[in-house]
This record gives structure tokens, C-alpha cells and sequence, in this order.
């Protein structure tokens, strides 16, 4: 196993830098303060992408940091999973940094499904837009009804009718599902009971203004709708679609998952090892900057031990998940499922120890938005559950290894 950043990736590293350093982190506070002007409350058919997010877009895109993460030289950069690692751990710095180069999710990990699994026809007229940014993306799985850590659970229904298929079903968590330029749903469902358990599945492609498709409400998560993303939940009541908008084909969503989210908790990942970087770095200037009962407060109270604590999380997460990206690229997803499920138990909850800690050395300055940090504890909490629980992979992981013993 070789970790050795390459000359290609150490490049974009460097760009990526400059560009977070002279365009993002000076105006990081502004774009969130305007965010939440534009967008006060729940009611997402009047959200709005603050413009100087899109200034940053453009920009991004005319100096080629753009689309990142897909491995193909003509459509991306051509960089592998392992090569686009420390690029995605640059960008999780800030929180809205992923969509300035095109790299954000849900988008990213429904491109990969159109770019892997998709039609000529389903390429031409879904990825091309959203390669260039035109439109965003949405990826329906998690239900309401139903315990949704078995995904095999998924009671909404994908049905052949002549040439269309007809779709019913509740879907909620649907991230991205607020944000004006939304216009696409990758929908999975159950489409052939009769089959074993994971080739029951289909995913099929919804335009979002397809009749019979609600959107019901947008979700709070830690009291905060995300706008202009959101979370939400949709109903999909007699929704017909051509089967030309089915993906690869009935009983294959399992399929087509797995290849899926391999990828993407890399970049989940990488992007929360970002955001622990970001809070250990917040907390070492502040414990030397602030000074009570005669010494600076990083002297005081296990300071000095909780800084050594979270360089050493940080690093071993890092490592743990770039061994992970290494598998997926040489040996594939299904050789690299332990290092998948591992990374997605670990990161989460090292950037919760990590943020947690530099709240604690801010003070009240560490829960408000002057700082990033209780953003960045959110959402270590959220990923602890997005993607499967921290039980379902730690589940996986114990499975494989006792498989060894068989």
C-alpha cells in the first residue's frame, strides 16, 4: 500500500488551498450570514443561493477545480478515489465549500450512479446538466414507515405498466430535496418481491415536477432546516415515468448501491477529517490567545492532553480511510467493505470527540455561528446516523470478521 500523495493530486491540493485561502475563508462568515437572511425559515419555495456562492462556482470552474471526484480525464479530473482524498479533505473546511467546485452530495455519489450505471440517453440529459452545474440532485431511500437501517426493509413500489413504470411510496431524508435548482430524483424501491432479499430493489430516475410527486415539508436537523438544501420528505402518489428512466434494471438497486456508497463515505469522510482539522486548528489559536487565572487557558484544565488527543484521532482516522480508498481503487468495493464500514463508524466520532473539545476551549463563542464548530458537531452527529448507523457498520465489520473464522 502506497499513501504517497501523487504530483497530480498534490497540485489540485495546492490550487484548492489557494483558492479556499483567497476567495472562501475571508468571506466564509458573510455567505453564512446572508445565507440566513435569504433564507429564515422553513418554507423552501422561497429559498436562495446566495450569490456570491455562485460567483465562487464560476470562478471555480474557470480555473478547472471543478468536478473533482469523478475518475474520468474527459468529464473530471481523472483523479482515483485515493487521489481525490486530501482534495475532498481541503474542502470539508467549510461547510458550504464542496458545492463551489461541484463536488457536494447528494450530487456527487448520483452522478457516479449516471456515469457507472447510466443509459447514453439517461447521461445525456441528467449527468451533462448536472456536470456543469446547471441543476442539483436528490437520492430518494430512507422512509418514513419503516426502520430504514434495513434497507431491505423499503416498503415504496416501483411497478411495470406497459412502457412506464408506476411509483408509490414515502420518501424522507431526502437531502438537497429544498434547494431551488433540485430538479432530478434517484428513487429506489421495491421492485421484484419474489427475488432474494437484495435483488428485490430498483432505482429509477423522477423528474421532480413528474405529476403525483409532493414534496410535504422540509426536516429540521439540530433545529436548523439547512436551507437552501434542506432535508425533506416527499410522497409519490401513481408517479409514471417512461422505462427508459429505469437505471440498468429491475433488482438491481442493491447493485448499483453498493457501488455507490463506497466512493461517497470516502468523501464523507475525508470531508469531516477536514472539519476536525478546522476545529484543532480553531482551538490551538485560541487556547494560546486567551489567557485566565494567569495562563493561557490551553495550559489549564487537560488542555495540552485534549489537543495531543485530537491530533492523534485525526491522524489514525486519516489513515484508516485512506487505506479504505486504496482497497476500493485496486482491489474494488466489495474487497473493502470492512475499511468502508470502519471509516464510517470512526470519522463520525472522532470529529464529535474533536469538535466537542474546541467548543469546550471557545466557550460560549464555540456554540455560536462566529465559529464553525457547532456546525461542524452537527454534523458529526447527523453522519453518525446518514448512511447507516453507526450499529449497522459496526454490525458489517464484526460479520466479516467472524467470517474468517468459519
Amino acid at each position: 500500500m502506497d499513501f504517497q500523495t501523487s504530483a497530480k493530486t498534490q497540485d489540485y491540493v495546492t490550487r484548492i488551498k489557494a483558492f479556499m485561502a483567497e476567495h472562501v475563508f475571508p468571506v466564509e462568515q458573510e455567505i453564512i450570514a446572508e445565507n440566513h437572511r435569504l433564507n429564515p425559515g422553513g418554507d423552501w419555495t422561497q429559498w436562495q443561493v446566495p450569490e456570491a456562492i455562485k460567483a465562487l462556482k464560476e470562478k471555480a470552474k474557470a480555473q478547472g477545480l471543478w468536478n473533482l471526484f469523478l475518475p474520468d480525464e474527459t468529464l473530471g479530473q481523472g483523479l482515483s478515489c485515493l487521489e481525490y482524498a486530501p482534495i475532498a479533505e481541503e474542502t470539508g473546511k467549510v461547510i458550504f465549500a464542496p458545492e463551489i467546485f461541484n463536488c457536494n452530495a447528494p450530487d456527487t455519489g448520483n452522478m457516479e450512479v449516471l456515469y457507472h450505471f447510466g443509459s447514453d440517453h439517461q447521461k445525456e440529459k441528467w449527468l451533462t446538466p448536472l456536470l456543469a452545474g446547471e441543476i442539483r440532485s436528490v437520492f430518494g431511500m430512507t422512509e418514513p414507515d419503516v426502520a430504514s437501517s434495513d434497507a431491505t426493509n423499503m416498503e415504496a413500489r416501483i411497478e411495470a405498466d406497459g412502457e412506464e413504470l408506476v411509483i408509490n411510496g414515502k420518501k424522507w431524508w431526502t437531502t438537497g430535496l429544498g434547494h431551488p435548482d433540485a430538479k432530478i430524483a434517484i428513487f429506489m424501491g421495491l421492485s421484484n418481491p419474489e427475488n432474494d432479499k437484495h435483488n428485490q430493489h430498483a432505482m429509477v430516475l423522477v423528474p421532480l415536477d413528474t405529476p403525483g410527486v409532493e414534496i410535504k415539508r422540509m426536516l429540521t436537523a439540530s433545529q436548523d432546516f439547512d436551507a437552501p438544501y434542506g432535508h425533506g420528505e416527499m410522497h409519490f402518489t401513481d408517479v409514471r415515468v417512461p422505462k427508459e428512466n429505469l437505471i440498468m434494471g429491475m433488482g438491481k438497486g442493491f447493485a448499483i448501491a453498493q457501488g455507490r456508497l463506497g466512493p461517497g463515505r470516502i468523501h464523507h469522510c475525508m470531508r469531516a477529517i477536514g472539519a476536525a482539522e478546522r476545529c484543532l486548528e480553531l482551538m490551538i489559536k485560541r487556547g494560546m490567545e486567551r489567557v485566565a487565572f494567569g495562563k493561557p487557558i490551553i495550559k489549564l484544565g487537560g488542555n495540552l492532553e485534549r489537543i495531543a488527543q485530537a491530533r492523534m484521532a485525526i491522524d489514525q482516522a486519516r489513515l484508516l480511510t485512506l487505506n479504505a480508498a486504496w482497497k476500493i481503487d485496486n482491489l474494488g468495493v466489495k474487497q473493502a467493505m470492512t475499511e468502508i464500514s470502519a471509516i464510517k463508524f470512526v470519522v463520525p466520532n472522532m470529529l464529535q470527540m474533536v469538535s466537542d473539545m474546541a467548543i469546550q476551549m471557545h466557550g460560549g463563542a464555540g456554540v455560536s455561528d462566529d465559529f464553525p464548530l457547532s456546525t461542524f458537531s452537527a454534523m458529526a452527529r447527523m453522519l453518525r446516523l446518514a448512511d447507516g448507523p453507526d450499529e449497522v457498520h459496526m454490525g458489517m465489520v464484526s460479520r466479516l470478521e467472524l467470517k474468517k473464522y468459519r
